[in-house]
């Protein structure tokens, strides 16, 4: 296959004349991307798009540019910022938002997963997970595509298919027998039950569905449709998830079912009582920062692809459906570059056009990086940047938090080493007192009153300086890392020795680049949190 032709399979066939063609690659390298778990070298991304290796550099370089990426020795690496793309889709569903509360509420009170699924063709996409810790815990990443025919949810989005729906099904299951295009769940057995048509059936006439071992064996599910106020349509699927060593699939019925319809009922009240999209202003100028890049850059800079990525971006809460004019002036792009984006995105399957010429987002926006990246962690989040700062300051960095139950110690979690002959080695893991250390008492500082004046002056100030009090030669740095809420839920420090940097100097030419550091880790960490949990350790 040539490689100036070599595009996603779906998108070879009949490419619209005004498509932009780097966007369509573009979105090709963020999904095999994705379904590679989120990094693939240069060469392996080549050979999974077709595209030549020039080509693939110069999208890297552009995603790199944007943030949509990271360039991590040999490998490109997805990067927290793509989730944006996703959130966008989330945050213009509204379901979440509305919805979310009512899921985790009804996980407590069973202490099960619980889940909401939408949609998507002839699949399923979760956007919702409110799970469990357990060593045996049951749960699905957040936008990964799963087979209708094998989960709970499914049944009850195919009780309203039309015949064209079932015909596309009936082509997939021909073209595609053990499921190799949804690498979010095992191929299908041999021995599977094709009795999806008659489970469809079922589901309509009862109103529920289960899932009984169809992705995998032990795992069971119970599923009732969360229908639209207006149209009676169904809006999403809320499943409570566990496994065959705690339920069988009969028990889920009898014992779970009413529970989960009790719930359901709450989640329709509370779309019917959700007060209308009222939109405000839209954002401003999204592209405008590309023509600056273009020129740093030059040719490695693909402003085609920089600019249309940028009209997914222009969708969020209370801006569901967009004309071309709104998407032209949220991004601050022309009328007929934002209308060539939006034919690209139509042609992909990422929007969708209401016969009023409203675009809207669709579920495979999430194909787009989310789910690798929706089960990350604080310490998987702060480890590049940690690694940034000390390529820059010389000097070991590290991340803590206060650990839970025992607020008189802090625990590292991640932290990155200078390449010096004296140098602090502290393990991820480790636990020290709180009150002796940078990192322990900046969180400490913001925990409630009263505080003893030596911590009101660090949250006074936003940083502690430790000198040689934890151990002789010991010289620390600590900011907080604050959550979407304001919160302190971590702290980053910088280790020195005396006789590298007077404590002046600490706070003069350490404390900017820590400061940054701190906001870097918190913007990716409000980007990633904004519609999945992200735990601190």
């Amino acid at each position: 296959m040539p490689a100036n032709t070599a595009l996603d399979a779906e998108a070879r066939a009949g490419v619209p004349a005004e498509a932009v063609a780097p966007l369509i690659r573009g979105i090709a390298v963020l999904r095999r991307l994705t379904e590679a778990g989120g990094t693939l070298s240069p060469s392996a991304l080549e050979r999974a798009t077709g595209l030549a290796r020039s080509t693939v550099d110069r999208i890297t370089a552009t995603l790199a540019r944007i943030g949509y990426v990271r360039l991590d020795g040999r490998d490109v690496v997805l990067a927290p910022r793509v989730m944006e793309l996703g959130n966008a889709y989330l945050a213009a569903l509204r379901l979440p938002a509305l919805l979310g509360a009512r899921a985790d509420a009804l996980a407590d009170e069973l202490d099960e997963s619980v889940s909401l699924a939408v949609a998507d063709l002839d699949g399923i996409r979760f956007i919702h997970q409110a799970t469990r810790r357990r060593a045996m815990s049951v749960s699905f990443r957040i936008g990964d595509l799963l087979p209708a025919e094998r989960t709970a949810p499914g049944p009850l989005f195919a009780a309203d298919w039309t015949d064209a729906d079932w015909q596309r099904w009936r082509a997939r299951r021909a073209e595609d027998p053990k499921d190799t295009s949804f690498p979010a769940v095992p191929p299908r057995p041999a021995s599977a039950a094709d009795d999806f048509e008659r489970r469809a059936e079922r589901a309509r006439r009862h109103g529920w569905a289960l899932d009984d071992q169809l992705i995998e064996p032990g795992l069971v599910a119970v599923s009732v449709p969360v229908r639209e106020p207006d149209t009676g349509r169904v809006a999403c699927v809320a499943s409570v998830v566990s496994h065959t060593s705690r339920h069988s699939a009969a028990g889920l019925r009898t014992s779970l079912l009413p529970r989960l319809r009790t719930a359901v009922a709450a989640m329709e009240a509370d779309l019917r009582e959700a007060p209308r999209p009222q939109p405000g202003p839209p954002p401003s100028g999204l592209a405008t920062w590309t023509t600056a890049s273009k020129h740093e850059l030059g040719r490695e800079f693909v402003e085609s692809l920089a600019r249309g990525l940028t009209v997914l971006t222009a969708f969020g809460a209370d801006r569901s459906a967009l004309p071309l004019t709104e998407v032209a002036r949220a991004t601050g792009l022309t009328r007929a570059t934002a209308r060539r984006a939006l034919i690209t995105y139509e042609h992909l399957g990422l929007v969708a056009a209401g016969a009023d010429r409203a675009f809207t987002l669709t579920p495979r926006v999430l194909d787009l990086g989310f789910p690798p990246l929706s089960r990350t962690t604080l310490p998987r989040l702060a480890e590049p940047h940690l690694r940034a700062l000390t390529g820059r300051l010389h000097e070991p960095t590290a991340l803590a938090v206060l650990v839970p139950g025992a607020e008189a110690e802090i625990q590292y979690t991640a932290g990155a080493g200078a390449n010096r002959v004296l140098t602090v080695d502290i393990t991820v893991g480790a636990r020290l007192p709180a009150a002796s250390t940078s990192l322990g008492r900046v969180l400490l500082a913001d925990g409630a009153e009263p505080l003893s004046p030596a911590l009101a002056e660090v949250r006074a100030q936003g940083y502690a300086l430790v000198d040689e009090e934890l151990e002789s030669g010991l010289r620390s740095l600590a900011v907080p890392v604050r959550d979407r809420t304001g919160r302190a839920v971590a702290a980053v420090n910088v280790a020195t020795h005396p006789a590298r940097r007077t404590l002046e100097e600490c706070v003069d030419d350490l404390l900017p680049a820590l400061r940054a550091t701190a906001d870097r880790i918190r913007t990716d960490l409000r980007t990633a949190s904004r519609f999945t949990r992200v735990p601190p350790a």
